[in-house]
This record gives structure tokens, C-alpha cells and sequence, in this order.
């Protein structure tokens, strides 16, 4: 959930310069081969959602962007960053490298997919559009990045990270092993369960761990766009994801005039404190 909060939040106030100055603007989100963040990412209302799930066509995808800017003098698009062509090319594979885990490494698909859309739509168009010298201008990117995975957790995540952990040294300490504490949404009693399940059951013939991916049932490829299925999926996990301590947290820390004079205490320097080496 603090994720989605975090790029849903981006991309309103992306929203504010793209219309404001009648540009195009690409928002990437995290997510690898997942596109579970993007999806959640419409509580921005972006008006182009796109999904590594579901193979972008830049032929149309440049029709529709055309569409919506005529519309209203600009479009806000979000990607995440494991999208690919209708080739099976990564648009931010342009590194063609490894991270230290041994996982492809994803730099730059919105990039990638903004130089796509330049060879797509007629530079007249994009000039006219906010009355610009050169069609480069006309399309931003931002990669919400690292923020995504920082910072204070909100409620929902909280909570329920508190019971998985909970449920998983349960498990430990009465001796189960190669099982996977989980999630569950209960929909005759309208609330999340936890529960686990045999870890066999994430891996392929090989061992293979792989990414969960959004069902086809959750995006519109036509349209580019969530579908009313999505909206059920994600109510019950972000109607109350805010708690009133998140936003009492905010109100009280961030603009803290302690903040102005005290350095940052890092919570690397007190774990190293408490740590007790057994020879």
C-alpha cells in the first residue's frame, strides 16, 4: 500500500505541470515484471495506464495519447518499468545488464517509451500542443523511484506485515519449515485473513520463483485502463490503508524544527550498538 500511496501521490502533482504547461508526462513505477503498482498507481488518475503484463503497442498507443491531448492539452501516462513492445523487447532494458542479485536490470523505460512516442507522433502536433520550439519539450519523464520502498510504512502495511511476521515465527518455533506466511482476502467476512501454504507451490518444475502478475481480468488493453474487476481488487486494501496516526505522524515530523538542528540518527549506528558477538 505505501507504494501505491507514494507513486498515486507523484503523479497528481505531476499533473499539475503537465497541464499547466500542455505537456505529455510519463510517470515509471516499480514493479519489474509486475504491474501491481501501476495498477494501484490510478488512484492518481493517470490517463494511460501501461503494465509489463500486456505488450505496448506504440502505433496506438500514440493514437490515444494524440486523443486525449486534443481533448485537453496534455496526457499523464504511467508505466511500470518492466514494460515491453509487441516484439517482447524491455523498453528500459537498454543497459542490457544485471543488478549483484543476478536479476535483468531495468533503467529507463519511460525514456525508452518517450523517444518511441517521438518517432510516432507528427512533431508538428507535439510543437503545437504548448506552442513549442522542438517536440522534445513536449514529453516529460519521472521515475518515482527509490521513494517508493522508503519511509514509514502506512497503517495497512503495518498491520499486516506485523501478523505475517507473526505467523511465520509461529510456524518456525513449532517446527514447520519450507512454508510461506500469506494474505488473503475474505470476502464473506470482508477483511483479510492470514494463512500459508507449502512453498512448492510458488516454484516451477526448475525451482523458479516467478513474479506474481496482474490478471488479464484487471486491465483494459482496449482502453488502457484498469477494469471494474480492479476497482474491486484494490477498495478493500486501500479504503483504510491511511490511518489518522499516518497522517498525525506527518503533521508532527516532517516539519519538527528539531529536524533543522539535529543531525540524523541512523538506525544502522544503534543496531551496531546493540549487537552482542557469541565467540
Amino acid at each position: 500500500a505505501t507504494a501505491v500511496f507514494v507513486a498515486a501521490g507523484g503523479i497528481q502533482r505531476v499533473r499539475t505541470t503537465a497541464e499547466s504547461h500542455r505537456r505529455i508526462a510519463i510517470v515509471e513505477v516499480m514493479g519489474r515484471h509486475s504491474g501491481f503498482i501501476a495498477i494501484g498507481a490510478s488512484y492518481g488518475q493517470p490517463d494511460i495506464v501501461l503494465i509489463p503484463e500486456a505488450s505496448v503497442d506504440v502505433g496506438s498507443l500514440a493514437g490515444k495519447v494524440q486523443e486525449i491531448c486534443r481533448h485537453q492539452q496534455h496526457a499523464v501516462i504511467v508505466c511500470g518499468e518492466g514494460i515491453k513492445d509487441t516484439a517482447g523487447n524491455f523498453f528500459g532494458d537498454s543497459l542490457r545488464s544485471s543488478d549483484p542479485a543476478g536479476n535483468q536490470r531495468f533503467a529507463g523505460a519511460a525514456e525508452s517509451l518517450k523517444h518511441s512516442l517521438l518517432d510516432a507522433i507528427p512533431h508538428s502536433f507535439l510543437r503545437e500542443l504548448g506552442g513549442f520550439s522542438d517536440a522534445d519539450t513536449a514529453i516529460f519523464t519521472r521515475k518515482v523511484g527509490h521513494t517508493q520502498r522508503g519511509g514509514r510504512p502506512l497503517s495497512f502495511d503495518r498491520y499486516h506485515a506485523t501478523q505475517l511476521g507473526y505467523h511465520a515465527v509461529e510456524m518456525l518455533t513449532g517446527g514447520q519449515s519450507n512454508r510461506v506466511a500469506t494474505l488473503q482476502w475474505n470476502a464473506a467476512d470482508l477483511a483479510f485473513v492470514v494463512d500459508d501454504y507449502d512453498a512448492g507451490v510458488f516454484r516451477d518444475e526448475w525451482g523458479e520463483i516467478h513474479p506474481r502478475t496482474v490478471h488479464p481480468d484487471l486491465y483494459d488493453l482496449d482502453n488502457l485502463a484498469i477494469t471494474p474487476t480492479a476497482h474491486q481488487y484494490l477498495q478493500p486494501i486501500f479504503n483504510n490503508a491511511i490511518g489518522a496516526d499516518d497522517t498525525e505522524f506527518i503533521r508532527q515530523s516532517l516539519f519538527d524544527s528539531g529536524n533543522l538542528h539535529d543531525t540524523y540518527q541512523s538506525v544502522n549506528v544503534k543496531l551496531q550498538n546493540r549487537i552482542e558477538y557469541l565467540g
